[in-house]
């Protein structure tokens, strides 16, 4: 199968046109492979390294195959973590965009009540971690009698989350014709078990990379002692000087002490732990995965699962506990086939965890030592120089819809007993308006949100200036820009002088 191109499968063109703003043009691997199977709806096993494309092989056929009329979810995606919810929600959203997909995440630490109204409205594909999905099967807000396809990312860590028995509770509330997806890096007996009980005859996909990952990278480690870190990890930041960077910590209280050290030395840093609230997390990851700051230092909550790019150095403050661990930790760096380094500071105290991990990554680690202090201070001035300019704001993967879809937002809501039909109707009523040209609609207490398709944003703008809405004029205006996407296009303005 080789130079096939996402046209050559039977995918719709409003898919096709998404994949094409996405900048996907030729399947990966492990997309060719699971693609058609999907598309036929048979089950299937997928093992694959991390940055292969799992998600978008499964995303696609998946938006393919969902029905737009169909109020309640028709998809229910399971993962582990609350940010691996969010960016595969993203993920299916932007795929889906012109075909209308309406996308929910739902997990714990977020208002239950919100996550209430916006499953009653149309959704056709929920996210979920497991807890607070059961959450919502007990209090009664969620239908799930028209889930037809069910997809159980990242396995493994469910089953080292101790997710297994939450899963087979969610399993027993669905219909036993599924089409189900399950996604493990590694495939533990109680994994095996539940494919077996809940799967029929499914295919199984494993994507041997010819380009290993951990052989893209460069590792190197540092003997260190707990007196010394501090110093060394600044030595090391000052000699690789790198562009992007991930500081690993075992827990919350060394990821806020490395923080305040490094802003103490006048190094912007943020903290990533499971100790934050959530909407600050999701903020720090944007933000981190935007370009708008250099250097991240985190926890395991940032180990696994999330697709941030161009990260060129990792460092573990921290050995983690667990060999796999490392290998997701400096998986970070690497994505989509690039070159990475990642550095590892070392104490007596972790030499058997080192000995666990060089065991299971069948890889070495050299042992390096720092340059002098001399070429080190020799450094300092490139390095002031680095953290003190601003860095290169990335493009986000959905920002080219927005030459092409125009978010709105309309001064009523679910108060003023604002529905989909009264928005639906009133466009459609507009010269030069379609069915066609409206994307996703969100309503919430006092306002809704509708997105325009096909370059008609401007010409509904205008008319909605003097064209009621349910029974009066109201206040439209566009939907504010991201703080991201208004630095993003400021630094394309200079760019272009």
């Amino acid at each position: 199968m080789t130079n096939i191109k996402f046209k050559d499968y039977e995918l719709g063109e409003d898919i096709l046109k998404s994949l094409d703003m996405l900048g996907y043009h030729t399947p990966t691997q492990v997309q060719q492979d699971v693609i058609p199977t999907l598309l036929d709806r048979k089950d299937l096993i997928i093992q694959s390294e991390t940055g292969s494309g799992k998600t978008a092989a499964f995303a696609i056929p998946v938006c393919e195959m969902l029905e737009w009329n169909m109020r309640d979810p028709q998809t229910l995606v399971l993962t582990p973590t609350r940010e691996l919810a969010l960016q595969i929600k993203e993920d299916i959203f932007n795929i889906g965009r012109f075909k209308r997909l309406k996308v929910e995440a739902i997990f714990g630490k977020t208002s239950f009540e919100g996550q209430r109204k916006q499953l009653r409205q149309r959704c056709h594909v929920v996210v979920a971690t497991p807890g607070r999905l059961i959450d919502h099967i007990e209090q009664g807000t969620i239908i799930l009698d028209e889930i037809k396809t069910v997809v159980i990312d990242e396995a493994d860590e469910m089953l080292n989350m101790g997710f297994i028995d939450q899963i087979e509770t969610i399993l027993g509330e669905l219909s036993p014709k599924l089409h189900m997806i399950l996604l493990s890096a590694t495939m533990p007996d109680h994994i095996e078990e539940l494919c077996k009980k809940y799967m029929r005859d499914p295919k199984r996909v494993i994507v041997e990379s010819k380009n290993v990952v951990t052989d893209r990278i460069q590792q190197v480690r540092y003997d260190a002692t707990e007196e010394t870190k501090r110093t060394l990890l600044y030595d090391v930041l000052v000699n690789e000087q790198p562009e992007s960077c991930i500081i690993f910590g075992n827990t919350r209280n060394t990821v806020e002490g490395v923080v305040d050290y490094l802003q103490r030395k006048r190094i912007p840093a943020r903290a990533l732990h499971g100790g934050m609230e959530q909407k600050d997390r999701t903020k720090t990851i944007a933000d981190f995965k935007h370009g708008m700051f250099r250097y991240l230092i985190a926890t395991d909550v940032a180990a696994r699962g999330l697709d941030i790019e161009d990260i060129e150095l990792v460092i573990n403050y921290d050995l983690p506990r667990d060999p796999a661990v490392y290998k997701h930790r400096i998986g970070r760096t690497a994505r989509h086939e690039k070159l990475g380094k990642a550095v590892s500071l070392v104490s007596v105290q972790d030499e058997d965890m080192l000995e666990d991990i060089l065991e299971y990554t069948a890889s070495p680690i050299e042992l390096v030592q720092l340059p002098h202090k001399e070429e080190i201070k020799s450094k300092m001035t490139s390095f002031r120089k680095l953290v003190e300019s601003k860095p290169t704001i990335r493009k986000n993967k959905g920002l080219d819809f927005n030459n092409e879809i125009t978010k709105l937002h309309i001064n009523c809501g679910k108060k003023q007993k604002m529905r989909p039909a009264d928005v639906v109707g009133t466009l459609c009523n507009l010269e030069g308006m379609s069915v066609d040209d409206i994307g996703v609609i969100s309503i919430i207490d006092l306002s809704t949100f509708v997105e325009i398709l096909n370059n008609k944003g401007e010409l509904v703008f205008k008319a909605l200036q003097t064209v009621p809405l349910k029974g009066r004029l109201r206040k439209v205006s566009y939907a504010n820009t991201s703080e991201y996407e208004e630095l993003y296009y400021k630094q394309e303005k200079k760019n272009r002088r």
